[in-house]
């Protein structure tokens, strides 16, 4: 086992790694920009390096000064958390030959998977269902007509390299497609450096849903089963919950069974989530694998009992899975509501001094914070301030908890999205789970109010 891992990361999930680290007895090293110098990751590390100023590329972005702050302090590995450096294989590259320890998968599989339309191929030779679309990256706007053109409209253009919305056009007319791929080519290009884009069949108010899965060294895999993430705005997850209802025990097996045999065809280790689009007849169509930690990890962990954190950590030493595919079951239903620093009505970030910081506990709920009273949330980072997690019986349990954890909370000093994600709770259509990606475009701002209606 390791003797002391260095946390590339910051915030909630820069604790979140702390937790279980301290849990197996390994000390800890955490990195700060110069914004991040009194955080909760800092105080609560063994150790701990400023790594740069406050701008992300000059500091969690900068990789020869996370691995130098790794190297000084011995740390004989590196936990990249999500976002920043989670899915560089460039970083998980520079480690091997560092002889410091990844904490995630090969870098050859980070850089397939990075590639969606290498991936679309992989994932289509392994069995997976996929969406009709380009083989490859557009070469030409006449290809691209023609391939729209074959597989019908609407389509969506998507950035190989892209995620989080960025680089991606849906069109619904021949006339749309040349500006919408020169948009996303610049939009990849600005966003990741890469401007290659792909075509695929657009799916119409589709199910979100993703499979989380572990794999050893040995070649053993297992799905943790699903996620529902249909409740998402700009393609970014405000609400996650475990089980999805619309499977049934024998969709769960047949879907989780695909995702162990393609992560065991890409030889696939430590911990993923490969994602599903899921159409109203119910038909599963890949979208893309993510080779890191999920924010949204918790909701698995509390129907399964199973710390993923601790299996990534277990993975990287050479250990094998604790459990077989038989071994893991699945225990009443968990919803996660991400708390942002932001206009509930407009979303725009709400940096500032947090005054006051009260999130309730009680039977069945779990928070995951850096955040507190007197507490700065800085304007350089992503708004997510907070994680709550609630878990219940069955889904109307989890919903009831949710529900009075939001309403009692005291957050004073900033704006957060906790009015939004109330209305969201009380919404008809998700109290009876009729969710898909475009459940939030029902709400639009009412003019004058202030506040959010659903439209006519």
């Amino acid at each position: 086992m390791f003797k002391k891992i260095l946390i590339a990361n910051r915030g909630e999930v820069a604790l979140r790694v702390i937790f279980a680290c301290r849990e197996l007895g390994i000390r800890t090293v955490a990195v700060y920009s110069e914004a991040d110098e009194g955080s909760l990751h800092v105080r609560f590390a063994d150790e701990d390096v400023c790594i740069g100023p406050a701008r992300s590329s000059d500091s969690y972005l900068n990789v020869p000064a996370v691995i130098s702050a790794a190297e000084i302090t011995g740390a004989d590995a590196i936990h990249p958390g999500y976002g920043f450096l989670s899915e560089s294989a460039y970083l998980a590259e520079v480690c091997e030959a560092c002889h410091i320890k990844f904490i995630g998968p090969d870098p050859q599989v980070i850089r397939l998977m990075g590639d969606k339309a290498r991936a679309r191929r992989v994932m289509k030779k392994a069995g997976v269902p996929i969406l009709p679309g380009s083989d490859g990256p557009i070469e030409s706007e006449d290809k691209a007509l023609k391939l729209a053109r074959e597989i019908g409209y609407p389509v969506i253009v998507k950035a190989t390299a892209g995620g989080g919305g960025r680089g991606m056009r849906v069109v619904r007319a021949p006339g749309e497609l040349s500006h919408a791929v020169k948009t996303a080519q610049r939009e990849a290009e600005a966003a990741f450096g890469v401007g290659d884009v792909y075509i695929e069949k657009y799916v119409e108010s589709p199910r979100h849903i993703e499979f989380q899965i572990l794999g050893d060294h040995a070649g053993n895999v297992v799905h943790l089963g699903e996620r529902e993430c249909s409740i998402q705005r700009r393609h970014q997850k405000l609400v996650e919950e475990s089980p999805s209802q619309p499977l049934g025990r024998k969709m769960r097996r047949k879907m989780g069974g695909i995702v162990v045999d393609a992560a065991k065809a890409v030889q696939y280790t430590n911990a993923g989530t490969f994602e599903f689009l899921m159409d109203a007849d119910g038909r599963f169509y890949f979208m893309e694998a993510n080779t890191r930690l999920q924010v949204e990890h918790p909701v698995t962990e509390m129907v399964t009992g199973i710390d993923i954190v601790k299996e990534q950590i277990r993975i990287a030493a050479g250990e094998r899975l604790a459990q077989k595919q038989g071994d893991i079951q699945f225990s009443g239903h968990a919803i996660e509501c991400r708390i942002n620093a932001e206009d509930p009505d407009t979303f725009v970030p709400s940096p500032g001094l947090i005054q006051i910081f009260s999130v309730p506990g009680g039977p069945g709920v779990r928070l995951e914070t850096f955040a507190h009273s007197d507490c700065v949330i800085s304007p350089y980072y992503d708004s997510l301030i907070a994680k709550i997690i609630a878990h219940g019986r069955d889904r109307a349990e989890a919903i009831a908890r949710m529900r009075r954890t939001l309403e009692m909370s005291v957050i004073e000093g900033i704006k957060t999205n906790i009015p939004m994600h109330l209305r969201i709770l009380a919404d008809p259509d998700f109290a009876a789970g009729r969710l898909s990606t475009s459940f939030m475009d029902r709400f639009v701002l009412r003019p004058g109010s202030g506040g959010f209606a659903e439209a006519v």
